[in-house]
């Protein structure tokens, strides 16, 4: 088993030492937090070590890779690190703030022999896998929605004075990079790289998007990717083709998908049951990576994740959306 360690203590990386238990390829070794208090407190949660440096975690030997779930700003300076020394990097969603921070890093990981994974977690299931492949029963696609929204409860605290990490662009925070990705990771898997995209975000105080509809244009048609954080949805992701429609009840997770044939008009259930904790089926695709050297289907999510991140730079760029580590 792959031995890793954590860094951040939120409900995400508590979720992802869950995941990575029950798809038996990790082993976690130990934990990190900024204060020794909080570190110790989650270490003992999972009877693991803990730390209060990041280059004590860097430099241990017994750590082969490392799993980053710290605000988004910090992500690249602590995978850099850790790459350096030789560790393999799972980054949280989204891995970077900028495309040029992407290219960096995969070239340092490059050089030091190591993997580097951005961990969005949709785009490793098996109903993901079934929509790919099944695609084509849909014919000549002509329209897709795709809304993910979510109404956060750190919204309240911002509407209160306060400037959570998520809705701060001190932070790399917003409504496209901290759920719109996951619309838009499907979207890039299945249709690959649009011709042309607009953003047509609101925008908060603070310089961030709390919501916004992304507009990707692909030959034949377009993709609508609805996100938000200030509001709630219970609409499905459908797309459209002129043979049936294919109907997603969520972006994250998959959990079901119906194919509808245009002529026949009848309804055919293709999704299968998978675990819960959904996480694990990321860290089944990145531990079979690691041991069998698969260059081609790591260069694939690589690509991947450099696609959604150039698209959601430019959506920001558009609207003057700038993060604190681009200035």
């Amino acid at each position: 088993m792959l031995t890793y360690a954590t860094i951040g203590t939120s409900w995400i990386t508590e979720r992802f030492i869950h995941a990575a238990q029950l798809s038996n390829e990790l082993q976690l070794v130990g934990v990190y937090s900024r204060t020794e208090e909080k570190a110790k407190k989650f270490a003992d949660s999972f009877n693991t070590a803990y730390y209060t440096s990041i280059d004590e975690v860097a430099k241990n030997q017994d750590i082969q890779a490392v799993y980053i779930a710290s605000p988004n700003s910090v992500h690249f300076e602590q995978a850099i690190t850790f790459l350096k020394n030789k560790k393999h990097v799972i980054c949280e969603k989204p891995m970077f703030s900028t495309t040029a921070e992407l290219d960096e890093a995969y070239k340092t990981a490059e050089e030091n022999g190591v993997y580097l994974f951005e961990a969005i977690r949709n785009i490793h299931t098996p109903n993901y896998r079934i929509l790919k492949e099944k695609l084509h029963l849909a014919g000549s696609v002509r329209s897709a929605i795709l809304p993910y929204m979510k109404y956060s409860s750190r919204y309240d605290l911002f509407l209160q004075g306060e400037e959570p990490n998520i809705f701060s662009a001190k932070y790399s925070g917003g409504a496209l990079v901290d759920l719109g990705v996951y619309p838009l990771a499907i979207a890039v898997g299945l249709f690959g790289e649009p011709e042309e995209v607009t953003y047509h975000p609101v925008l908060l105080r603070s310089g961030v998007d709390g919501s916004g509809t992304l507009i990707l244009k692909y030959e034949g048609f377009v993709c609508t990717i609805l996100c938000s954080k200030i509001a709630d949805s219970v609409a499905p992701c459908e797309i459209h083709g002129e043979k049936g429609t294919f109907v997603l009840e969520d972006a994250a997770p998959i959990s079901e998908i119906k194919f509808l044939d245009s002529h026949t008009k009848e309804s055919q259930l293709l999704s299968v049951s998978q675990e819960k904790q959904d996480m694990a089926y990321e860290c089944i695709t990145f531990a079979r990576i690691i041991e069998t050297n698969n260059e081609e289907e790591y260069m694939d999510l690589k690509n991947l994740s450099k696609i959604v991140l150039k698209i959601t730079e430019e959506a920001r760029k558009q609207n003057n959306i700038i993060f604190a580590v681009e200035k």
